[in-house]
């Protein structure tokens, strides 16, 4: 393993650069798709336009003003792509607390904010008739964490007018009074630990990812490890009674489920072990009653919800894996050093677990890249058809919100495993191999 250290530094070093490389690209596709937050809302509401349902206001048939510059600070809508996206990584300060207020008839405008402990407190604006702003701050304002700018009503007009005509609404018959604007900026991106909020369900994303993460990895690495404990000993029996009955059979078998998707197979399940015999219940990964019950209990009703799931997840990788460990065995088997070893006066069971087992497993680890990413992403499909809230499906329900900060949370965390997947892959192989040297 000569330079196995320097090689894990480079590795290392590129790994940010790759992240840099991947959640750029996501997050200019993202922004340049058409559809988006917005767009969704516009659909919701036209859709219920459509079913009958009335509203009421400025933005009838179509997404509030107010609604509209939630999700503008949110996500940063209104800034350039290359700003917003120095904003999510957390290099440049973005919008962390905006106020609006209107101008009355008077030119003035009452912003209210709230101190340290939750009061009210109250700035007013005056508006001069050249349309410059004028504000005297008091003495507890700190004005150089703060932006104050007018919103002219032309401005607000023209921007919402674009919206309502985008929805298939008429423009608004008057025009919008201007408004004073208030915002704070600060640094809150990826490098300060934050990875923004989900529109959605207007929660963290890292609490949300952190939630559900542990439900995929439940699944995925013990699916991992009962398809490496079943397939590497069946792998070695095949290969070792190449041709026999019990090789076809058990042949004939993984190859029925390597053509199965898990996704079907768990439809199969659910209907007759769980449907129709009761064996099993039929979805989530605890009952409802989980709460009351005992330790015991709780492992048992654990138990129970995890067979059918660990079955879809499991028949997959089971099948690829033996095959895959038959195939390098026979090879091995049949090698030269194998003969040689025998020549030599070591017993052909000594010659096997000692070589050739070894030297097949290198195949095996060389793939352990992609059963971490099936760890962190797991089945999305399974998922779904057991009802299952694990990271996959988080990130499935992402995409179909069009949840900005959520889709960009999902894949910097499977980006990142998938890296160490693929790092801690080509160390185990090095292990296995002493021929192979890292430079």
């Amino acid at each position: 393993m000569r330079g196995v250290r320097g090689y894990i530094i480079r590795r290392l070093l590129l790994a940010p650069f790759t992240l840099l490389g991947v959640t750029m690209l996501v997050f200019c596709l993202t922004r340049l798709v058409p559809g988006g937050p917005v767009d969704r809302i516009l659909q919701e509401r036209a859709i219920g336009a459509l079913n009958g349902e009335k509203s009421t206001g400025i933005a009838a048939d179509s997404v509030s003003e107010s609604e509209r510059e939630k999700l503008e600070d949110l996500f940063n809508l209104n800034e350039p792509l290359w700003k917003a996206y120095l904003q999510w990584l957390g290099l440049q300060r973005k919008r962390v607390e905006t106020h609006r207020a209107e101008f009355d008839k008077d030119g003035a405008a009452t912003i209210t904010t709230a101190a340290a402990d939750g009061s009210p407190r109250l700035l007013e604006v005056r508006m001069h008739q050249d349309g410059s702003p004028l504000f005297v701050p008091p003495p507890w304002f700190r004005a150089e964490a703060w932006e104050l700018h007018i919103e002219t009503s032309a401005e607000r007009t023209e921007r919402f007018g674009i919206l309502r005509r985008r929805s298939g609404s008429a423009p608004p018959r008057e025009e919008l009074p201007p408004r004073a604007v208030l915002c704070r900026k600060a640094y809150n991106g990826l490098l300060q630990g934050s990875l923004g909020r989900s529109y959605k369900y207007n929660e963290p994303v890292l609490g949300m990812i952190l939630n559900r993460l542990p439900v995929s990895l439940y699944f995925g690495l013990l699916g991992a490890l009962v398809a490496y404990m079943l397939s590497i000993p069946l792998g070695i029996f095949k290969a070792l009674h190449h041709g026999s009955v019990l090789d076809g059979a058990t042949s004939l078998l993984i190859f029925i489920g390597y053509a199965v998707p898990g996704f079907a197979l768990g439809a199969i399940l659910l209907i007759y072990l769980g449907a129709r015999l009761e064996y099993f219940p039929l979805y989530g990964l605890t009952g409802a009653d989980f709460e009351s019950l005992s330790v015991w209990g709780k492992i048992s009703d654990i138990a129970a919800h995890t067979v059918l799931p660990l079955a879809c997840y499991v028949v997959g990788a089971l099948a690829m894996t033996t095959m895959m460990m038959k195939n390098s065995m026979l090879e091995n088997l049949s090698a030269d050093y194998m003969r040689t070893a025998v020549a030599k006066g070591l017993s052909y069971h000594r010659a096997v677990w000692r070589h050739a087992v070894r030297n097949s497993i290198i195949p095996i680890a060389s793939g352990l890249g992609g059963v971490v990413c099936s760890v962190v992403g797991g089945s999305i499909l399974i998922e779904r058809v057991f009802d299952i809230r694990g990271f996959g499906m988080l990130s499935y329900q992402a995409l179909m919100d069009k949840d900005y900060s959520l889709i960009m949370g999902t894949l910097l965390v499977s980006s990142v495993v998938i890296i160490l997947g693929n790092l801690l892959s080509d160390i185990l192989v090095a292990i296995l191999d002493p021929r192979i040297t890292f430079r």
